[in-house]
Formats: structure tokens, C-alpha cells, sequence
């Protein structure tokens, strides 16, 4: 070996590059005259893409090889009753990644009223202009995850659209419940696909559709609010009458993992995942995990 130099032998990789997508449980739709349910929060380390909330993408996560990492995929909100606040959905975990559930959308009438959840985006607001009261503001979304939910329109009896991870839900009108905020574009997997909008309000009249993403669409009449779309975290659509007709229910979410292909990863046995080769990365796409289960990494 010539003098002055050394060689070194190169040892096992102890950690591995992982970008991910966590996106939680939709929030379901109100229960009548209602607002929409705000989309599961939405984060992402997916180099270029964007997380929730218009913020950008996180830093992507060095795990250890052959340490468990926790991993929860969240339900979406149940579907609601008539006259009654939708349900916030459940948050979805990666690590120390944590995603909030979407926010219930609100409900009124004519003598009570639930004002909508905040959540990883906000529920849609709702308010019986003649009594019941209410704010019928929409709620508050997550900084970093999602955007508020879309306010009442006084007198016409129309919900506000549930807030997405794309876009705020757009507030009722004269003619129109809201619609549900857009949600956000990943090409985690290889293709282009949208996840996380907003359910639509429900109305008298004119309902909101659901935002890109997932999100369900309101209703009128004595139907139920269309459920958000399972494994994208889109939001409920609000239901509308009195005595009839049940807010939709929030999507579950979803857990995206992307690998080098030359790692791999192994999962506990309550995961439910998909794997598939892109390019020079592997990507796991996990649509059902509970409190106890793990990811570990090699």
C-alpha cells in the first residue's frame, strides 16, 4: 500500500432514507342543514410535493435499521345522525409523524345546534338563521396539515364546504351550499394522485360538492351525505333534513412509505400494505394499521 494513504472497509448501513406520506381519518359531514367534514391532515417528505396547509414537504426521516416504528392508519369520522355535529376522524401515525383527524362538520336546528370540530382540516359550518343558533363559522385546520372549513350563508339554510389539505372550504352562498376544499397531489406511488379534500355542505336546496381528493359530496332532501372516499382522508359530505338523512362519513386515511429498492421493509401482522418497485425505490402503501403495529427497516 503506498505510504500516506489508508484503507477503510466500508460497513453495514445503519440507517435508511424514508419519504413518506401520512394522511388521517376524514371528519364525516353534520347531520342536517349541515357543513361538510374536513380532510385528515395531510403531511408529506416527498422531495418537490407540498404538505397540508400549503406548507412545503418535511425532511425526509433516517430510520435505523432494525428498530419498530409505530404505525396507525385513522378511521374516518362515523357517519352522523340527523340533527347532529359529524364526527372528527381518528389521526394517523408514522414514527413521531403524527397527522390530525378531520374536523366533524357542524349541524343545526331548529332549537339546537353543534358548531363544526377543528381538525387536520376543519369542519364546515352550519346555522339555523331562525333559532337554534350557532356560529356557522367553519373550524379551524392544522398549521402544516390542512385548511378551516367554509362558513353558513344566513337565511338559506346552507352549509359551509369541509376545509381540504389543498384549499379553505368555500363559505355558502345565496345559491349554494359550499363546497369542499381541495386536497393535494402526490406522485409518491408513480402517479399522479389527489388525496384529502373536503366534504361538501348539505342544503335546502343547492348542495356543495366534494373536493378533489376524496371528499364527499353534500345532499338535500332526506338523503345521507355522500362518505369520503376510504384511503384518501377526504371529508363527509353534510347531510340535509330535519328528520331524515345522516352526514357522511370521513375516508379512512392512509400511510405511503418510499424506499431505496435495495432496502426493504417488514411489518407486524395487523398491517394491511401493498409494495410495488418505482424506479430505483420500493413503495409501501399501508391502508390499515392499529395501536400495536410496527414498521422495521433493513
Amino acid at each position: 500500500m503506498a505510504e500516506g494513504f489508508i484503507t477503510r472497509r466500508g460497513g453495514p448501513d445503519t440507517t435508511v432514507t424514508v419519504e413518506y406520506l401520512v394522511i388521517a381519518g376524514g371528519g364525516s359531514g353534520g347531520g342536517s342543514t349541515a357543513g361538510g367534514g374536513g380532510a385528515g391532515g395531510y403531511r408529506s417528505s416527498v422531495s418537490g410535493e407540498s404538505s397540508g396547509g400549503g406548507a412545503s414537504a418535511e425532511p425526509a426521516f433516517n430510520a435505523a435499521v432494525g428498530t419498530s416504528y409505530p404505525l396507525i392508519v385513522g378511521a374516518g369520522g362515523a357517519s352522523a345522525p340527523t340533527r347532529t355535529g359529524g364526527n372528527s376522524g381518528s389521526s394517523s401515525t408514522f414514527s413521531f409523524v403524527i397527522s390530525a383527524g378531520g374536523g366533524g362538520g357542524g349541524a343545526t336546528s331548529e332549537t339546537s345546534f353543534t358548531n363544526p370540530d377543528t381538525g387536520g382540516s376543519g369542519g364546515g359550518g352550519a346555522r339555523y338563521s331562525a333559532g337554534g343558533g350557532g356560529s356557522g363559522i367553519g373550524a379551524a385546520g392544522t398549521a402544516g396539515q390542512g385548511y378551516a372549513g367554509g362558513d353558513y350563508f344566513n337565511d338559506t339554510y346552507s352549509g359551509g364546504g369541509g376545509g381540504g389539505a389543498g384549499a379553505v372550504g368555500q363559505n355558502a352562498s345565496s345559491s349554494k351550499s359550499g363546497d369542499g376544499g381541495s386536497g393535494v397531489s402526490s406522485s409518491i406511488t408513480g402517479t399522479a394522485v389527489t388525496r384529502a379534500g373536503g366534504g361538501g355542505g348539505g342544503s335546502a336546496s343547492a348542495p356543495g360538492a366534494g373536493g378533489a381528493g376524496g371528499g364527499g359530496a353534500g345532499v338535500t332532501g332526506t338523503d345521507n351525505g355522500v362518505a369520503g372516499t376510504p384511503n384518501t382522508g377526504g371529508g363527509g359530505g353534510g347531510g340535509r333534513a330535519y328528520s331524515a338523512g345522516a352526514g357522511g362519513a370521513g375516508g379512512s386515511g392512509v400511510i405511503i412509505l418510499k424506499i431505496p429498492a435495495a432496502k426493504s421493509a417488514t411489518f407486524s401482522a395487523g398491517v394491511s400494505q401493498t409494495s410495488a418497485t418505482v424506479g430505483s425505490y420500493k413503495v409501501y402503501t399501508i391502508t390499515a394499521a392499529g395501536v400495536s403495529d410496527t414498521v422495521t427497516f433493513s
